[in-house]
């Protein structure tokens, strides 16, 4: 019988770190038929006084070549009853373990000062990361809430790995204002971004949820500077968004005070754009004698934008729209073995009313698979081919062997 890629994962709510780590090591090296190449571990705030503990627990139990994890504001798991679950406000510890024949696993944990200047060549990114550019690897990052370089990291791997999927999410510190912690194999960080390189036998498929839906229609830049919009269709924006506003429902306009944002077309020449194909920026300001409008990310002439509104509903059936979109390429042939989330602290419960939903969802469409993951405080995934830090997003990576449509 061939070796076959397997995944497991155990989420743990005891409130003692021996007794939480003992009962997910347990419980995940249980699933598998073979040793594990891979360990994932996500732990909540809730043991924020207890990180340095959480590598040395695990090395006791638990010999695996390869670690890497972060704190989060809640950890995802699949819990002893066998549901997969969004644990946000409580102690918990989710342990993900791969065993992945024919993959070379690489990691590296960069600082921001570290980072090469954004002029550089491919090369130079490449000797930092230490990872070769082929066969082409996938990326999973973790990385620091305060890393000023997050942005540039993500830009200089886009243009060093052309093709390579890049996701992952930054560390929380929950609400209490505390520390966070970055485990790349027996080292605890504070700071910068662990990463983890995947090459070989191993396909990273991404879902990324921003949570939106367009209203209105797609509008072109006709005049901006930075990350300011001075003209859309020739016309002052403010004016075209009041116009917008005042031809929404009720419902739409009182959401628009609040949950209001801007989605930039990422394919320029694609014709008919629909929910996907737009990268989520928040609205700054405006300039109510000038009528611009400050977004946040740079934006050009030429560009094309659509106005988005966020809340419990549009999120659901954007989700629920990717996935279809996903179940339905060509390529598509359920084989997936395993499946991480990074999700944002301000999804969860706290949008939808109710636990569990995003992962919930997400099992109705691919299932019997273990997904492991936590909340973040900024999602890491790509959008038109280029890798974007989220926010409100849910980035769902979907793990399988590579098959002869590879």
């Amino acid at each position: 019988m061939a070796d076959r890629m397997q995944w497991a994962n155990a989420l743990s709510t005891r409130p003692s770190l021996e007794a939480a780590v003992t009962d997910v090591v347990q419980r995940a090296v249980s699933t598998l038929t073979a040793p594990a190449d891979l360990g994932l571990v996500f732990i909540s705030s809730a043991f924020a006084s207890e990180y340095s503990r959480v590598l040395p627990l695990l090395a006791e139990q638990l010999s695996v070549p390869v670690m890497i994890g972060c704190s989060g504001g809640g950890v995802i798991g699949t819990a002893a009853s066998g549901q997969t679950q969004e644990l946000e406000a409580e102690a918990a510890l989710s342990l993900t373990l791969a065993h992945l024949p024919g993959v070379n696993l690489q990691v590296f944990h960069v600082l921001g000062e570290e980072l090469p200047d954004l002029d550089s060549p491919p090369d130079t990114w490449i000797n930092l990361i230490g990872v070769p550019p082929s066969p082409t690897p996938h990326f999973i990052l973790l990385s620091s809430a305060f890393s000023s370089g997050i942005n540039d990291l993500l830009q200089g791997l886009d243009f060093a790995y052309p093709g390579s999927v890049i996701l992952g999410g930054q560390a929380s510190v929950g609400g209490m204002g505390g520390r966070l912690a970055l485990f790349c194999n027996g080292s605890l960080h504070r700071e910068g971004t662990v990463g983890l390189a995947l090459s070989g036998n191993i396909v990273l498929e991404p879902i990324v949820a921003q949570g939106c839906r367009p209203i209105g229609e797609p509008l072109q830049v006709t005049k901006a500077e930075r990350n300011i919009i001075l003209e859309l269709d020739e016309k002052v924006p403010l004016v075209v968004l009041r116009d917008l506003i005042a031809s929404l429902s009720e419902k739409e306009r009182a959401l628009a005070q609040h949950s209001l944002f801007v989605g930039v077309a990422m394919d320029e020449f694609k014709l008919s754009l629909q929910q996907g194909d737009f990268l989520i920026r928040s609205i700054l300001g405006v300039d109510p004698s000038g009528g611009a409008i400050a977004i946040g990310d740079l934006v050009r002439p030429g560009q094309r934008l659509q106005f988005h509104l966020r809340d419990s509903q549009a999120s659901a059936e954007e989700l629920e729209f990717l996935l279809e979109r996903y179940q339905t390429k060509p390529e598509f042939d359920n084989s997936a073995v395993g499946a991480l989330m990074f999700s944002c602290v301000g999804r969860g419960e706290g949008l939808y009313g109710k636990p569990n939903f995003d992962s919930e969802l997400f099992k109705r469409y691919i299932q019997d698979v273990p997904v492991g993951g936590f909340f973040c405080g900024g999602e890491i995934g790509p959008v038109g081919g280029r890798t974007f830090l989220h926010g409100y997003t849910s980035v769902f990576g979907i793990c399988r062997e590579l098959s002869v449509e590879d």
